[in-house]
């Protein structure tokens, strides 16, 4: 007789870290601190708390978490409504995505992962370049805009933290980078997930709510992957790189 206890489908410290992380998306989602300026445009960071469940703990426990950011896009949607709501009422835009979000990236992470720690270096070097070269750029516009409110401080936060972090991986030896690579990668292919929703399913009304001209359908809602995509993969990159990398140093002790 085989007393082997099975493994369950999710262990508590999953558990628990899936309704941690879920709890964050959530109020992400109903503060303000779901939308944050950056650079010269601005990103959400409720997506966040999804890659790092799937850099620590997987796909599983990325996914689940995915499912509540979707449930609470979803929420937000029809509790408190915007003109363009309309699009995420189609569980196919406010849900699926975030859950192949959870579970994509976590694959996208041990891709980079795979790479040999110099290549990887030279890899996360080039990237975190581009990021302090997009933040000085913002913070350049808000000082010669004279506007130095919440997003000047928080380009120059941002700006201090990506040059830190660049030095950092200039110095060291670990794949650091591998998580900033996903995050960024991950939130890109993100926004085309859900925008790529919105134009087979609403291409034309999206179109039409926001006020722009239907000959415009193509332009307006790719040129939003870049224009949302690239702050939120920028921010994503900063915050999942901080977050996992002190994780991997608590587990390692």
């Amino acid at each position: 007789m085989n007393n082997k206890m099975k493994k369950p489908f999710l262990t508590t410290r999953e558990i628990v870290i899936i309704g941690i992380l879920g709890a964050i998306t959530v109020v992400l989602g109903m503060t303000p601190l779901g939308f944050v300026p950056i650079g010269p445009l601005n990103a959400t960071t409720m997506h966040i708390p999804v890659l790092i469940a799937a850099f620590i703990e997987g796909p599983v426990v990325g996914g689940f978490v995915g499912l509540i950011f979707g449930l609470s896009s979803l929420f937000n949607a029809i509790t408190r409504p915007t003109p363009i709501s309309f699009v995420f009422y189609n569980p196919l835009i406010s849900i699926l995505p975030r859950i192949l979000l959870g579970v994509i990236s976590a694959y996208i992470f041990r891709f980079f992962k795979s790479f040999d720690a110099d290549g990887l270096k030279k890899m996360g070097m080039a990237a975190w370049l581009g990021v302090i070269v997009f933040l000085a750029v913002g913070l350049y516009k808000n000082i010669a805009a004279k506007t130095y409110g919440a997003s000047a401080i928080l380009n120059g936060g941002f700006l201090v933290l990506s040059a830190v972090l660049f030095i950092w991986i200039m110095r060291t030896k670990t794949k650091a980078s591998a998580v900033v690579l996903a995050a960024f990668v991950s939130t890109i292919l993100h926004s085309v997930m859900v925008m790529g929703g919105i134009y087979i399913f609403f291409a034309q009304e999206f179109v039409r709510a926001i006020g722009a001209s239907e000959a415009l359908v193509n332009s307006v809602i790719f040129g939003t992957i870049i224009t949302s995509g690239v702050p939120e993969g920028i921010l994503a990159g900063i915050v999942s790189t901080g977050v996992v990398t002190a994780w991997t140093a608590g587990k390692s002790r």
